[in-house]
């Protein structure tokens, strides 16, 4: 994933809500959302490397990754951030998972890792420090470290708070609109992390639109607090159609 928020406590019927979106270059194959025969878990896969951006399990945990932005330090001899979501999804404990883990950071490029069920959430970024445990709120995640505030970060985390504090049912629809935003930052807000500022103007907007690179996916994902899972994804062509479009239900034990 590329753009993320995490809702905890934050709706009545929804102890753990996650949107994201997922931008990839489009010559890089992937699966779009499924259920894994083995191991056993509701995920796009990416064909290059085999790992995933975002996963489910049948019990209700989840677990997302972005990359961190740091060209300068990229290596081309790291392990796939993308097996950290599968490993997030099949740890014993959930807890001892993030001390695992950042003994094992420095094998990958620059990462941040979200996990959590009804329960509890925790984040761990190999360019900060320790795991920690989340508190109840809205949490952003892009590619700095959690919260930073990137302008389609705070654009999408507001959008986001203004639809789980409004009356009515609650929507998938609702939730990933914020995240179809194509509109670039304000050149005098663009970030600087070290990619050309004509690259810095063409992430800095929620959905991505290119040739070469943009939004491939938009997923949410509901924990309900009787259990239930409701995911959704949308996945789209380079030019920003929509290609497929899924949602998965069931209870969790």
């Amino acid at each position: 994933m590329c753009l993320v928020v995490l809702a905890l406590d934050a709706h009545p019927a929804y102890p753990v809500i996650l949107v994201g979106n997922r931008d990839e270059f489009h010559a890089r194959p992937a699966d779009a959302m499924h259920w894994w025969p083995s191991p056993r878990v509701l995920a796009g896969r990416d064909r290059s490397a085999g790992g995933t951006w975002l996963g489910v399990t049948p019990a209700g945990r989840a677990a997302t990754v972005t990359n961190y932005r740091d060209p300068e330090l990229h290596r081309t001899d790291a392990l796939s951030r993308g097996a950290l979501v599968l490993d997030a999804l099949a740890a014993a404990d959930m807890e001892g998972f993030g001390r695992d883990i950042e003994a094992g950071g420095a094998r990958y490029n620059g990462f941040n890792l979200l996990w959590g069920d009804r329960r509890a959430w925790y984040y761990y970024s190999n360019r900060h420090g320790p795991a920690e445990r989340l508190a109840p709120g809205l949490h952003g995640l892009s590619n700095g470290l959690l919260d930073t505030p990137w302008p389609k970060l705070v654009r999408v985390r507001r959008a986001v708070e203004g639809i789980l504090s409004a009356s009515g049912p609650l929507t998938t629809d609702a939730l990933l609109a914020p995240f179809m935003d194509r509109r670039p930052a304000a050149d005098e807000d663009l970030p600087d992390t070290g990619v050309p500022r004509d690259w810095e103007r063409l992430l800095s907007s929620p959905f991505i639109v290119s040739p070469e690179y943009g939004t491939r996916a938009s997923t949410a994902v509901l924990l309900g607090v009787d259990g239930a899972v409701e995911v959704r994804e949308q996945t789209f062509d380079a030019a920003g159609g929509r290609v497929t479009d899924q949602t998965f239900r069931w209870t969790a034990p």
